[in-house]
């Protein structure tokens, strides 16, 4: 089968195995055969942060932003109120969502690529004594930016406010262990750094804080983490009807990744991105970020400023050397964005540094 490099954020090059485990029996996913896989599923998905002895999943049918909704409009109390850390264009779209259901909230909102202060959310905190859950990104894909996890999360124990954790695009990337880390409620999808296919995403809930949500009047029905949780509960069966082959798919990801481990995966991924930067230092190409706040995930690249420079004459080329790339949001400064997740390594990287240079020399790109 052909292989395509995918240096977008997701969905991210996956291996033959998972894509061969899409090619299944046609089978009715009400059979306790398909109930049984999805409670393995579950169970995996959530080892990989090693939450079983306190978290469940709870699984849609959707990308990850399905994933954002249900928690955001699942968790919330009618009396509660809810603070959104906006630094990027997930940041973003979890507050629309939030207003979109008319949930009380506040928004901490810096410049996307800003890094976020932890003393001023404090202060926040402090001020507002209204506020009962804190959702922010962990891994922000609008500029590659990794907010700081256990310094926000210290802040949700020092308050006592619920954590609710888009990570998206660090899930399965890099460690998160939920003995560690007091995540109240992690959310990701099968199409990132656990390198399934497009089309489930998932809520890591912490059991008790889920169990307190039933009692919460529901302001939706496919999305309510609680119906969807309590029905999987009572039935071994998603409630409503699942992308079948999506899931035997997101199994087999999850086998590969225990094999090759957490360690495993990270390190790997960490030698993309080291081999990323030797070709974008060897162009003369600039970071948007500095690298302390990198995600070593995803790198936004700062736009050369030359007139023979186009971006999507530059993706095409990748493109017809079966190499996509991405472009960037609107931040301070125009960019494109390099991730290195999914099935590749640091081989994919050489041969995306040995394009980049071929293409900036034919084209005579010169970024001074």
């Amino acid at each position: 089968m052909k292989r395509n490099i995918l240096l977008n954020p997701g969905p991210a090059t996956t291996t033959d195995s998972v894509k061969q485990a899409l090619m299944v029996p046609d089978i009715c996913p009400r059979e306790q055969e398909f109930g049984d896989l999805t409670q393995s599923v579950l169970k995996k998905v959530v080892q990989v942060v090693n939450g079983n002895l306190t978290h469940s999943a709870v699984i849609f049918a959707g990308s990850g932003t399905a994933g954002v909704e249900a928690a955001l409009s699942s968790v919330v109390a009618p009396d509660g109120k809810i603070l959104i850390l906006d630094n990027g264009a997930y940041g973003k779209r979890a507050e629309t969502i939030i207003q979109a259901y008319g949930i009380s909230h506040r928004t901490y909102r810096i410049g996307w690529g800003e890094y976020p202060d932890v003393a001023e959310i404090e202060s926040i905190f402090q001020q507002d004594r209204e506020l009962t859950h804190f959702a922010f990104v962990h891994h922000e894909t609008t500029t590659g930016m990794l907010n700081p996890l256990p310094e926000l999360l210290g802040l949700c124990q020092k308050y006592e406010v619920d954590s609710i954790v888009d990570a998206m695009s660090s899930y399965a990337g890099l460690p998160i262990d939920l003995h560690e880390l007091p995540i109240d409620y992690l959310i990701s999808s099968s199409n990132k750094c656990i390198q399934g296919m497009a089309g489930t995403s998932f809520v890591i809930a912490n059991n008790q804080k889920l169990a307190k949500t039933a009692k919460f009047p529901a302001r939706n029905l496919y999305l309510n983490l609680w119906g969807n949780h309590s029905y999987i509960e009572k039935t071994g069966q998603f409630q409503f009807t699942p992308p079948v082959q999506i899931v035997y798919a997101l199994n087999a990801a999850l086998d590969e990744f225990f094999e090759e481990t957490q360690a495993g995966r990270t390190a790997r991924y960490f030698k993309a991105y080291d081999t990323l930067l030797d070709g974008i230092d060897r162009v003369g190409l600039k970071l948007f970020l500095p690298k302390s706040q990198h995600s070593k995930l995803l790198t936004a690249i700062v736009e050369p400023q030359s007139p023979n420079y186009d971006f999507m004459e530059m993706h095409d080329y990748f493109y017809e050397n079966d190499i996509t790339i991405y472009p960037g949001k609107k931040a301070k400064q125009d960019t494109f964005r390099i991730a290195n997740i999914g099935a590749i390594d640091y081989r994919d990287m050489l041969l995306f540094n040995e394009k980049l240079l071929q293409y900036f020399e034919d084209r005579k790109i010169s970024n001074s």
